[in-house]
C-alpha cells in the first residue's frame, strides 16, 4: 500500500505498470532514461497523495516495450484483475502508447460485464522529465478510475483510454500523432469526459452493466489466427492469394478504401470468393480514420457483400482485431463467430 487517507480511504486504486515512457526518468549516473520504482510513486506525483484513496501498485517484471506486446500480456492483465477485482474499486494501466489501443480494445472483449473503471494512460514524455504529460494523464486516470455516482456505482465502469484530459471508450480509439500530446482520438464516438477545471462526464454516453451485483466474466482464450490486408493501388494477386488463402489463417480484416470499396477486377473478386467459400472470416473496414463502411452504396461494395465479405460498420482496425481475437478463442463455428461480429457487444460499433 503506498497511501491511505488518515480519515480512510473513498476508493481503493491499483495500478498495474506493464512498461512505457509514463515509468522512466532520468538516472543521473547513468545519464539515461531507466524504470523508477512504482512503489514509491508518491516521491513522484505528490499529488495522488491529496486524494482520499487507497493506491496500491503492481509492476509487471519485466517491463514490456509496448512495440512488443503480445497476447500473453492482455491474457496476464486480465487475470490479475480477475484476481484482484473484489479488492479495488478501479484499475489505472500504464501502458505504452503504441499498442495502447490495441490493448484497450482487446481487454474490452476478454471482460465481459464490467463494473468497475479499467483505465488505460500512459505519456508521451517520462513522467520524470519537466514539461511530462504523464502527471497529468496519471493524475486524470485515477481520479476518473475512483468517481462514483450518487449511489455509490462508478461512473465509468468501461474500458477506457485517459488521454490530454480525454476519456474515450477504449475500443474506439486510435493513436494517431506520434509527437503531440493529443495522441489519441476517437473519431466516431463522442468522449466519455472531458477534464477542465472540473471533470464532465458525458453520462449518457457511458455504458452502464445489466447488473452491479454479478461477476463480470474473465476470457483466457484468445485466437489469434487473424491478418490484415491494407487494399492500396498497385495490390498484385500474389499478395492478396498469400494473406486471403493462408492456411494459418481463419479470419482477415479488409482495410478498404472509403465506404468499403476495394478493385472491381474479377481476379480479385474471384480470391475473396475463394477464401470466403474455404470458410475464411472475411471482415470490411475503413481505412479512413472517420466513417463507416456500407456495402450497399457502389458497386464494388455490393460484389464484396455478394462474395460473403461481412460488414465492419465502424470499427477501428484495434477493435476489429481484438474482437476476432476474442470471438475466435470463444467459439468454434463460423456461425458463432459472424453472429458476434454482427452485433455490438462491448460499444465498438454503431450500427
Amino acid at each position: 500500500m503506498m497511501y491511505n487517507h488518515p480519515k480512510g480511504p473513498k476508493a481503493s486504486i491499483l495500478l498495474i505498470y506493464t512498461g512505457g515512457t509514463i515509468g522512466m526518468k532520468e538516472d543521473p549516473v547513468l545519464q539515461a532514461l531507466t524504470p523508477f520504482d512504482f512503489s514509491q510513486i508518491l516521491e513522484e506525483v505528490p499529488e495522488l497523495g491529496k486524494f482520499a484513496y487507497k493506491i496500491d501498485s503492481y509492476t509487471f517484471d519485466p517491463l514490456i516495450d509496448s512495440s512488443d506486446v503480445e497476447p500473453s500480456l492482455w491474457v496476464s492483465l486480465v487475470r490479475l484483475i480477475e484476481e484482484k477485482y473484489d479488492d479495488y474499486d478501479g484499475f489505472v494501466i500504464l501502458h505504452g502508447t503504441d499498442t495502447m489501443a490495441y490493448s484497450a480494445s482487446t481487454l474490452s472483449f476478454m471482460i465481459e460485464g464490467l463494473t468497475k473503471p479499467v483505465i488505460f494512460t500512459g505519456s508521451q514524455l517520462p513522467i520524470g522529465i519537466p514539461r511530462t504529460d504523464g502527471k497529468e494523464n496519471l493524475i486524470s486516470a485515477v481520479e476518473i478510475a475512483a468517481a462514483k455516482d450518487e449511489d455509490g456505482h462508478p461512473l465509468v465502469p468501461e474500458v477506457c483510454i485517459c488521454f490530454d484530459n480525454v476519456l474515450m471508450r477504449g475500443n474506439r480509439s486510435r493513436k494517431f500523432n506520434a509527437d503531440h500530446f493529443r495522441a489519441f482520438r476517437s473519431e466516431d464516438y463522442p468522449p466519455l469526459a472531458e477534464a477542465g477545471i472540473d471533470i464532465r462526464y458525458n453520462r449518457g454516453l457511458i455504458r452502464i452493466p445489466e447488473s452491479w451485483d454479478r461477476r463480470p466474466l474473465f476470457h483466457t482464450t484468445l485466437d489469434t489466427r487473424v491478418s490484415i490486408l491494407k487494399i492500396h493501388p498497385g495490390i498484385t494477386p500474389a499478395v492478396v492469394r498469400n494473406i486471403l488463402l493462408g492456411e494459418d489463417t481463419r479470419a482477415v480484416i479488409l482495410e478498404t478504401y472509403g465506404a468499403g470499396n476495394a478493385p472491381s477486377k474479377e481476379w480479385f473478386l474471384s480470391i475473396v470468393r475463394e477464401a470466403s467459400e474455404m470458410g475464411k472470416i472475411l471482415l470490411n473496414i475503413t481505412q479512413c480514420v472517420a466513417g463507416r463502411v456500407n456495402m450497399d452504396i457502389y458497386a464494388t461494395g455490393k460484389s464484396l457483400k455478394a462474395a460473403g465479405v461481412m460488414n465492419g460498420y465502424d470499427s477501428t482496425t484495434e477493435s476489429a482485431l481484438g474482437k476476432l481475437f476474442y470471438l475466435l478463442g470463444v467459439f468454434e463455428t463460423n456461425e458463432e463467430v459472424k453472429k458476434g461480429l454482427e452485433m455490438d457487444l462491448r460499444g465498438e460499433i454503431s450500427k
